[in-house]
């Protein structure tokens, strides 16, 4: 990362913002409450219990309900939009599972029963899967989003960052709002909630939504809408005060997503001689031909979160919970009305945790001890459906279906105490032991005559290529220690040293008969398929020095420069296989390799201020918020699946070098009511989707531009707004499949897998328009 490079970033950043109209939100980091999303203020819980983010020495950046609707934000991936170093995206041919990087920390790859490198957690309830995780906004308190290793302080230990979506809580006098959107492509939401006291110590709850738009562009095969969104979703909450210093909370969730399967667009032109099928315009449009199984996902859970203030020093918590989600998905990879590559999958997930925690809060020491206890499970089956490859073989309707099965069983100890050395000075000491448990089934079979019985098809088997049980048990110590100086009133600088873990496991996709001769003996031994198809964890070495000043002008800022030491770094991936030595592959194995050790370094900062101007009338506000993520980030060691050094070709994939965001906004009274204008700026430079270069699937460097104005009644009964998202139309890709080969003589695109060959990508949102009313009792 060149100075030149990042200094022209940042003035094409401020360029464009300069142009726009008065502009978003400022996001305040300090303790207090406001009716207006401009000013409004955030309490955050990041160490387990109420501080302001100056106070706090964690990089943590968060955002209260009402500055998440100022922003225009209808699920949780546009946190990431302004917030620095932090990719959140849909991932490829799906609407409802989760992408997630923080400092280049993640996986984009979401295979059955691998750990995510981003924690999310739902009212502190961790999900143990990126199925079902791409979580609409809506009866949200706030989202706090945490970089860099936790574990001495959650109950589920994530070696990138986390995300904590905290639902509103129940109040002691009656309430209800009903908010309705309509907007582009006939987007029209519906969402109420309501709650009630039924008596001085119980309070009850819920909110429900209907979130609907049609396609944003064609499925030109079939006729069906492609990337539009149908989903019902709900929440339910009680809170029993059964004693004066003894609450419990119940709560339930239920989502119901029947949009259509998002399948994908093609970049190149199909690759067969047979058809003729150029690129389409629309990036948006796709002539994916598999029509099955019928898309849908089903994800829904329940927690008792149970609270004992045993005396002003101590508080007893427990969190009890189980999730559950099933996906049916077709996952059409070539995008062609052939079967040529098409995968028909199902993915199911459960989970049941376990967490205690003994808080404590003194003079001069406050802490948290606590014990977490997981046991989940992860499956998948897909068929791969290569009736074109299979024609030109002899074999018709050729299928390779894959079975995966991945329990996780874990537990692990923590805990995180700070002491004030003195009135300025305070000292954190915290540590982690984690053991982890890996069971994994994996069977895969050859079929001839299409789909198999568990999508209905009658194909026949005639081989089995995997048949693989193995467990594996991995057990780690994660210590963190921080100190921090609040050397004047509102300053505070601190230095970080933290230790990330990620569990190893097994690749549900992996074929073991394509498992190498390791040892040169002219057989392959079960300890050699155990090898090829197990992975070992990843860990990382975090240090961080940061800055955290609140002026008391309303201005504040953050600070933090980072270095992170990664090593055995777990990158899934799948190629293709010649299974009969003909030169084609007729199937795909999963390869998960630790590539080996990768150093990441970067800067993040954050401002963010405002001031009474008197411009227009008494009483108007202008804000200000700047956020700016540097990164710099290197394979220091990759090992391919041949055992090469590949680390001169590699980069950390979604993570572009330069992230961004600016914004202004101004508040005016208006007809007994506020009127807020609002208007981000965010800037994003190139990334790869993969580690290894793919010139087409790759997103070059790009901006978004949002805006709103939205009116709020003084009693703050109604309000109404209007949003515009992506008002340039920018499209830019999220997510892509690839398997063709750049490198050949014979042509540019030579396919792996399949004969049309496979360079799909998956694009974020066009320019949409939505205006809302809302009313509130």
């Amino acid at each position: 990362m060149t100075m030149t490079r990042t200094v022209l970033s940042a003035a094409a950043l401020l360029a464009s913002a300069s142009a726009l109209p008065f502009a978003a939100t400022a996001i305040a980091q300090e303790a207090g409450a406001s009716d207006n999303p401009i000013r409004d203020v955030v309490t955050v819980t990041a160490r387990r219990r109420e501080e302001t983010l100056t106070d706090v020495p964690v990089s943590v950046t968060a955002f209260s309900g009402e500055q998440l609707d100022a922003l225009g934000a209808q699920d949780i991936t546009a946190v990431g939009q302004v917030t620095p170093n932090v990719t959140l995206e849909v991932s490829r041919g799906t609407n409802t599972t989760l992408s997630a990087f923080i400092r280049g920390v993640g996986q984009q790859d979401p295979v059955a029963g691998f750990e995510s490198g981003v924690g999310l957690y739902l009212d502190d309830v961790y999900l143990n899967r990126p199925q079902a995780s791409v979580l609409d906004i809506y009866d949200v308190e706030r989202i706090e989003v945490l970089r860099g290793p936790q574990g001495t302080l959650y109950g589920r230990n994530t070696i990138g960052g986390a995300v904590k979506y905290v639902t509103r809580g129940l109040s002691d006098e009656p309430t209800a709002s009903v908010r309705v959107n309509v907007g582009s492509y006939n987007q029209l939401d519906v969402i109420a909630s309501a709650s009630t006291p039924l008596t001085d110590t119980v309070r009850v709850g819920g909110a429900v939504a209907r979130l609907s738009r049609e396609g944003y562009g064609d499925n030109l095969y079939n006729g069906i809408d492609n990337y539009n969104k149908s989903v019902w979703a709900g929440r339910v909450s009680a809170e029993f005060d059964l004693t004066e210093n003894f609450q419990v909370r119940v709560a339930a969730d239920y989502t119901d997503d029947a949009s259509n399967a998002r399948q994908g667009h093609r970049l190149i032109p199909d690759q067969f001689p047979a058809f003729t099928y150029p690129v389409l315009d629309d990036e948006f449009d796709t002539r994916a031909g598999l029509d099955f199984p019928e898309q849908s996902v089903e994800a829904y859970g329940g927690s008792i979160t149970a609270e004992w203030m045993v005396n002003d020093s101590i508080t007893l918590k427990s969190i009890t919970a189980y999730r559950e989600d099933e996906s049916t998905t077709p996952i059409d990879f070539d995008s062609l009305p052939e079967a040529d590559l098409d995968v028909p999958a199902i993915y199911t997930n459960d989970q049941f945790s376990q967490e205690f925690q003994m808080l404590f809060s003194g003079e001069r020491v406050n802490g948290v001890i606590g014990a977490y206890y997981l046991d989940a499970n992860a499956s998948t089956g897909f068929d791969v459906i290569l009736a074109t490859t299979g024609a030109i073989i002899g074999l018709p309707g050729l299928n390779a279906q894959t079975f995966g099965d991945v329990s996780t069983e874990t537990w692990s100890f923590f805990a995180d105490f700070t002491y004030d050395l003195t009135d300025t000075l305070e000292l954190s000491l915290g540590a982690r032991y984690t053991e982890d448990q890996r069971s994994s089934v994996v069977r895969r079979t050859t079929f001839i005559g299409g789909a198999s019985d568990l999508f209905g098809g009658s194909a026949i088997p005639i081989a089995v290529t995997s048949d693989f049980n193995g467990t594996a048990d991995f057990d780690d110590f994660s210590p963190r220690a921080s100190l921090a100086w609040s050397f004047a009133d509102g300053q505070n600088v601190y230095a970080t040293y933290s230790q990330g873990f990620k569990g190893g496991g097994f690749d549900p996709r992996g074929q073991t008969s394509a498992a190498p001769d390791l040892d040169g003996d002219g057989s392959v031994s079960s300890g050699e398929v155990f090898q090829f198809m197990q992975f070992d964890p990843e860990e990382v070495d975090s240090y961080e020095l940061g800055w955290k000043a609140d002026w008391g002008n309303g201005w504040r800022h953050s600070l933090a420069v980072f270095q992170m030491d990664y090593t055995d770094v777990q990158v899934p991936g799948s190629v293709g296989v010649d299974t009969d030595g003909d030169g084609v592959a007729d199937t795909f194995t999963g390869v998960t390799t630790n590539a080996g050790e990768a150093t990441l370094r970067g800067v993040e900062f954050e401002l963010s201020g405002g001031w009474e101007t008197n411009a227009f009338v008494d009483g108007d506000y202008m804000s200000v918020n700047a956020t700016v993520g540097l990164l710099d980030g290197e394979y220091d060691q990759f090992i391919n699946a041949f055992g090469q050094d590949i680390s001169d070709q590699a980069s950390i994939q979604n993570t572009p070098d330069t992230t961004a965001s600016l914004s202004l906004g101004y508040s005016m009274p208006v007809y007994s009511g506020e009127l807020n204008l609002l208007s981000t700026v965010s800037y994003r430079s190139d990334s790869q989707q993969f580690e290894l270069a793919s010139p087409l699937i790759d997103q070059d460097a790009y901006t978004l531009w949002n805006a709103s104005a939205v009116w709020t009644s003084d009693e703050g009964t109604w309000s109404a707004g209007l949003y515009g998202r992506n008002l340039t139309d920018e499209r830019y890709k999220v997510a892509g499949y690839d398997f063709v080969d750049y490198s050949s003589n014979s042509g540019p695109f030579v396919p792996t897998l399949g004969l049309e060959g496979t360079l799909t990508a998956f694009y974020g949102d066009p320019r949409t328009v939505t205006a809302s009313v809302t009313y509130r009792y």
